[in-house]
């Protein structure tokens, strides 16, 4: 899968989780990329997504700034 194809992807799932209510609660970044902990406001389910992409870090960088 190329570089771009991989970002869309994660974007994808990174707006999916966005839109059914979670928010975006920690964050923990390697060398392999990123661990973003989502939970939702309404009730108490998390979800993990690895993020690996440099352009799909800064894209859930940019979602923590605007809110």
């Amino acid at each position: 899968m190329s570089d771009y194809q991989e970002f869309l992807s994660e974007r994808d799932k990174i707006d999916f989780l966005i839109q059914k209510g979670f928010k975006i609660e920690k964050i923990t970044e390697n060398l392999s990329g990123a661990f973003v902990l989502f939970k939702h406001t309404e009730n108490k389910r998390s979800a993990t997504l690895h993020v690996k992409t440099a352009n799909a870090r800064k894209y859930f960088s940019n979602l923590l700034l605007q809110n």
